[in-house]
């Protein structure tokens, strides 16, 4: 087949533009529509909407989506695939049968389940599955908890026997995100199990295009070489039989898709350079890049190993209660200012009630500001309690109280407000062979899909990228690094990555040799007593570091301003160090 599959996503998170899905199906030819709408934090989410109603539980915006442009795809021939089911795939096909039915259109609609090992926790770790932490290293049962929800993350091989079945639509849990990409591509080329290097291909190509516009132009850190970008295009993969691809847009649609703009999206949420997936291994350090033509990057070579013996489980469970109020300090005495707010609550609550008590103060206010808002610093106050109650407006209204009674100018940016539960997140591994997938037929018919085994037979990674440049030398001055790199950063978990490429090869030799761990511990000295882990990509210029711990217990409950690390790669381009001068052409 010299054709490509021509695969396009429509959201890259719960919450993305409503309108993509149209965008894409009218834009031009397209085979399969996708889209991913269940980051870590989003399963935390849809158990909040299943506890207010059991029939939820799913993205309900890809209903809408649906709704919308569902015919329009069937008249097309257009197949979508999604991971929107979330945590009740079975009542989002049973929505969209309702809606086929009113609207007077025939798809058939398939789902997937087997993510949920929620009801067989107890047997798993009865069986000494010990679910422990990837992180820490520590067990589930040293918590003393109950979980609230625990998925698997799901292979290909469900949504490849979903096709071969005849669906229009496959609905799936708890997968991999890089699945709903890597499955219409098995199916369609008819690749086996032990194609590694095709599978690795096609969840490189996944990766890429799984978050939307990150990689058309979004959040990139050259943003004003993106044309456009107040309406970016989404992605398309062009996928070929052998497991390279074309990353590319629809043509007249806004935003940038360059070399730059997938190797920032490359580096989004990873480690080192192997990137396991449910059914195969990708290398990262394999992936040749290569612009093809405006808007056009070809990714090739991609190399892969055998599936894992283990695949993810993502846990969630109640952390307990937050609350949190923020003062404004404004003009003079800043310091002093928030010292006197912490000790009067330190005077009217009994902070020893709180699990956690924190005081945290951005004194972004200048001095002489030419406004009032730019002489204005926050103060936010955070407190968590297993008791609701400790932490609710008992908390809140005692703030209210101060703002007669204490520095001068005080106001808040919050009214007085109730606590609210917060989730921790959990990752642990199981084998392979314990999520018990399946497809689900119209007539309820249940078809099991075996895992994918992990090989024995080695498989040769050619991934030296040859690199032997000596970093420029000579003159010097101080600039920040954003002048001549490229960063993106994200969250996993607790941990957070910050991803760092060069546009040069020059200027990469400086950064490999020059911005080591300890460098980079005082580029954002918040990494200084924390384990930070280097990688390198040669291939694609760039270096990878992750922060472990950086996040706490992870986004829903860490106290960090930017719980999801979503700016720390532009705070590290920010920061000012000595380069070369010939770098700064």
């Amino acid at each position: 087949m010299h054709e490509p599959l021509r695969i396009a996503n429509c959201s890259g998170f719960y919450g993305d533009r409503l309108a993509a899905a149209r965008e894409m199906i009218e834009g031009g030819p397209i085979d399969f529509l996708t889209g991913d709408y269940l980051a870590e934090l989003t399963m935390m989410i849809l158990w909040k909407s299943q506890q207010k109603d059991a029939s939820k539980g799913y993205a309900v915006t890809f209903l809408r989506q649906m709704e919308d442009v569902l015919g329009l795809a069937l008249d097309k021939g257009i197949k979508i695939v999604t991971n929107a089911g979330g945590l009740n795939p079975a009542a989002l096909t049973h929505e969209l049968r309702e809606m086929c039915n009113r609207l007077g259109l025939s798809a058939k609609i398939l789902h997937i389940e087997g993510d949920d090992l929620l009801p067989r926790l107890g047997e798993l770790q009865q069986a000494g599955h010990e679910l422990r932490h990837l992180d820490t290293g520590k067990a589930l049962s040293e918590l003393n908890v109950t979980p609230l929800s625990a998925n698997a993350y799901l292979g290909c091989w469900g949504i490849v026997e979903a096709l071969n079945k005849g669906a229009d639509v496959v609905v799936c849990p708890r997968v991999t995100d890089a699945s709903v990409i890597a499955g219409p591509a098995a199916w369609h080329f008819g690749w086996k199990r032990d194609d590694w290097d095709q599978l690795s291909g096609a969840v490189v190509a996944g990766h890429v295009i799984e978050c939307g516009t990150q990689c058309t132009g979004g959040n990139y850190a050259f943003f004003q070489e993106v044309p456009g970008l107040e309406h970016p295009g989404f992605p398309i993969a062009e996928l070929y039989a052998d497991g390279s691809s074309v990353i590319t847009k629809h043509e007249g649609t806004g935003g940038l898709v360059s070399v730059g703009t997938v190797t920032a999206q490359l580096l989004y949420e990873i480690a080192g350079a192997e990137y396991p997936n449910a059914d195969v291994v990708s290398r990262f350090d394999t992936i040749e890049i290569e612009q093809e033509g405006p808007d056009r990057v070809r990714l090739s070579g991609i190399q892969g190993e055998p599936a894992p013996k283990d695949v993810k489980v993502c846990l969630n469970y109640l952390g307990g209660y937050r609350n949190q109020m923020t003062f404004v300090l404004t003009g003079l005495d800043i310091e002093e200012k928030a010292a006197l707010v912490e000790r009067t609550l330190r005077h009217e609550l009994d902070v020893s009630r709180f699990d956690v008590f924190d005081v945290n103060l951005t004194n972004t206010g200048k001095a002489d500001a030419a406004s009032n808002q730019e002489a204005a610093a926050l103060l936010r106050v955070t407190v968590k309690s297993q008791d609701p109650k400790v932490v609710g407006r008992a908390f809140s209204s005692k703030i209210v109280e101060m703002v007669l009674a204490s520095y001068p100018g005080l106001f808040t940016t919050t009214p007085p407000t109730d606590a609210s539960p917060f989730g921790v997140y959990w990752p642990a591994l199981v084998p392979s062979d314990v999520p018990q997938q399946v497809v689900v037929l119209e007539d309820g018919q249940r078809i099991s899909i075996p895992p994918t085994e992990s090989s024995e037979t080695p498989v040769t990674i050619d991934s030296a990228t040859q690199f032997s440049l000596p970093a420029p030398v000579g003159p010097t001055q101080p600039v920040p690094l954003g002048r001549v790199f490229g960063a993106r950063s994200g969250d996993k978990g607790g941990n957070a990555n910050v991803g760092v490429w060069a546009r040069s090869s020059e200027a990469y030799a400086w950064l490999s040799q020059m911005m080591t761990v300890q460098r980079f511990k005082e580029v954002i000295p918040e990494a200084a007593e924390l384990e930070v882990r280097r990688y390198d990509f040669p291939n694609l210029r760039a270096l990878n570091f992750v922060i472990v711990g950086l996040l706490g217990e992870g986004v829903a409950s860490s106290l960090r301003f930017d719980p999801q690390a979503k700016g720390l790669g532009e705070y590290w381009r920010s920061r000012v160090v000595e380069l070369p001068t010939s770098l700064l052409g």
